[in-house]
């Protein structure tokens, strides 16, 4: 029973990683603006976007995207939110990328899609910080350094 449950645990995880290659045709299509409006549009609270980048590298876009996406996720099943903002802009040759949200605070940075985000952003040199006291809400900040 061990092995099987081992089994399933693995396979869960070669999907994720699957899922993580593939590309949404927002993204592909329309930039990281783009795609931060679609994802905002499917989040249960109201979200204020504050994206002031253009096309990025493929790699950085995809981060992005799916920091912004994991982060909105969260704050619809967790967070008990009012409201949520996400920021992203480009300084010094750094893209920062910012969700936060008024909820309820005490994220866990440990759990598997913060874990997943944090190997992601670390590919590309970056690093991934979590804020997240109880009863203060959360912040989930990127920052990736753009190639070149």
């Amino acid at each position: 029973m061990s092995e099987a449950l081992e089994l399933a645990e693995q396979a869960n995880a070669d999907l994720r990683e699957l899922a993580h290659g593939i590309l949404p045709t927002v993204l592909t299509r329309g930039g990281l603006r783009t795609g931060v409006d679609a994802l905002a549009s499917q989040t249960p609270v109201p979200v204020e976007i504050d994206v002031s980048v253009d096309r990025l590298p493929t790699a950085v876009e995809a981060t992005a995207y799916f920091v912004v996406a994991e982060a909105l996720t969260n704050v619809a099943k967790h967070a008990r939110a009012g409201h949520a903002e996400v920021m992203a802009q480009i300084e010094d040759g750094t893209l920062t990328v910012q969700v936060r949200d008024d909820g309820v605070g005490g994220a866990r940075p440990d759990g598997s899609g913060l874990v997943g985000l944090r190997d992601r952003v670390a590919a590309l040199d970056g690093r991934l910080r979590v804020e997240s006291p109880a009863d203060g809400g959360t912040l989930v900040s990127a920052a990736i350094p753009l190639p070149g």
